[in-house]
């Protein structure tokens, strides 16, 4: 786990998270920025491209995650500390929890980005069980549903995450 002296890094890296966020903004992307910052002390930044890019996944948090990995060669990013404009939503927490990252500090909350018109207070509503129309999911077993994790479990030389 990454030291507790990283609570004094945070307002310098919550200040670049913010700064890149709103360089973001300037060149046409959403409001959002983050850095993951790994045990060597490398800063991997990433900025909303959701609309530049077309993809519903880009969120300034994703992108830092995908860039540290790449960088360190190894998706467990453990000791890794993420900083971000904004606090998290739920695709970003579920990403830095696949990403094994350590620390999560956010500069703005929830509510001042729903005042600025990104509100995901639905999406909060639906992990908590409470709007599940929003998308329905059903479990439909069939015969070969475990095939691929036989495969997995088959596999002598897989890499376990």
């Amino acid at each position: 786990m990454t030291e507790p002296s990283d609570r004094h890094d945070a307002p310098r890296y919550l200040e670049q998270a913010v700064q890149l966020a709103i360089r973001n903004v300037a060149e046409g992307g959403g409001p959002f920025g983050a850095l993951v910052v790994t045990p060597d002390g490398r800063v991997h930044e990433g900025v909303n491209r959701v609309t530049r890019d077309n993809d519903p996944t880009a969120h300034a948090e994703v992108v830092a995650i995908r860039k540290a990995a790449t960088a360190c060669s190894n998706f467990d990013l453990t000791g890794a500390v993420l900083y971000t404009s904004c606090e998290p939503c739920p695709l970003c927490l579920s990403a830095a929890l696949w990403a094994r990252i350590d620390r999560v500090y956010y500069a703005a909350d929830r509510h001042g980005a729903a005042a600025a018109g990104f509100d995901d207070a639905v999406f909060y509503d639906y992990f908590n069980g409470t709007r599940q129309e929003l998308l329905p999911v059903a479990h439909h077993g069939i015969p070969t549903s475990e095939a691929p994790f036989d495969a997995w479990r088959a596999t002598a030389d897989r890499t376990e995450y």
